[in-house]
């Protein structure tokens, strides 16, 4: 394999490691400290500006190698003069996270030579549209600080702190609701409630999203709403959360952000699960994030009171 002058080969093969940090159909992002080590021994201490600048002229270098090798495999395999083969450097990444194929984050510093600052994130499980958007603006924020070197014990505090937030009742229960388009309510809807019953029979098999909005239709009916309020009908976006043990035995339940009614309103703030949002939404995508980084959740002694990252 051809290099830079000077560049021993083994430089990107020590101990066979590969750098290559992440394929995706035609591109590709490679690990280019080993080389920016060996030839700039005072990298580390450099400017981050400057190490974007060094980065980029090496890749630069690379793809120029890369593109005369194409000629050649055109030549000497393929006994042709010209093709459409080609290396280009597309951008320079500060630090990236990569959870998955088309799942990851990246702090672009650079882009086909432009000076720029952007957080590119594709596919992520906090921007899916069924994640409360509150929490998905949280879990971004944390990502991008630790993409800039935030400390871990920074981390930890603003985690504690905002889930004290949601706890208290500070962040309305409304922001945490999880988004959804009803679907398939028929289908899961059995018998309705005939008298002296309260609930429709709910079908095995039933999605919460869908068992939560039947069991607020029929709140709805119960404590006579339905003709002041629009009940759920199917394709109707809501939001839906967790509820704790409660006199009507119901799990979930889903509403209107735009159009609660009072009595449900009282009810979801007696009895909504903040805890079980927390823990089964932002600190279930927390420790995934945790531990591909290979941090604790627990390893600051001062946190040692914390059970099961119980903050």
């Amino acid at each position: 394999m051809k290099h830079l002058e000077e560049t021993p080969w083994f430089i990107c093969d020590k101990d066979d490691q590969n750098y290559c940090a992440y394929v995706d159909t035609d591109s590709n992002y490679f690990n280019a400290e080993p080389i920016l080590l060996h030839l700039f021994p005072n990298f580390e201490s450099l400017p981050d500006e400057e190490k974007d600048s060094k980065l980029e002229k090496v890749a630069l270098a690379y793809q120029d190698i890369i593109s005369e090798d194409y000629d050649r495999l055109a030549r000497e395999c393929f006994n042709v003069k010209s093709h459409r083969l080609e290396m280009k450097t597309e951008c320079v990444i500060r630090s990236a996270y990569f959870r998955a194929t088309r799942r990851y984050a990246q702090w672009i510093t650079k882009q086909e030579g432009i000076n720029k600052e952007v957080l590119d994130i594709k596919g992520l499980e906090f921007m899916k549209a069924n994640f409360p958007p509150i929490l998905g603006d949280f879990f971004n924020k944390i990502l991008k600080q630790v993409l800039k070197g935030a400390e871990y014990k920074n981390i930890i505090e603003q985690i504690k702190s905002f889930k004290t937030q949601i706890l208290d009742g500070t962040i309305p229960l409304a922001k945490l609701g999880n988004p959804t388009a009803v679907k398939k309510l028929q289908k899961y809807q059995g018998t309705k409630a005939r008298a002296g019953e309260m609930f429709t029979e709910i079908l095995k098999g039933a999605p919460a999203p869908v068992r939560a909005a039947i069991r607020y239709n029929d709140l709805l009916r119960l404590w006579q709403l339905d003709r002041k309020h629009n009940l759920i009908t199917m394709a109707d976006k809501v939001k839906w959360i967790y509820l704790k043990d409660n006199p009507y035995k119901i799990e979930a339940l889903a509403f209107f952000d735009y159009d609660i009614p009072a009595k449900v309103q009282e009810f979801l703030d007696t009895y909504a699960d903040r805890q079980k949002v927390f823990d089964s939404i932002l600190l279930n995508k927390l420790e995934g994030f945790f531990s591909d980084l290979g941090w604790s959740l627990n390893l600051n002694p001062h946190l040692n009171s914390l059970k099961s990252f119980e903050i």
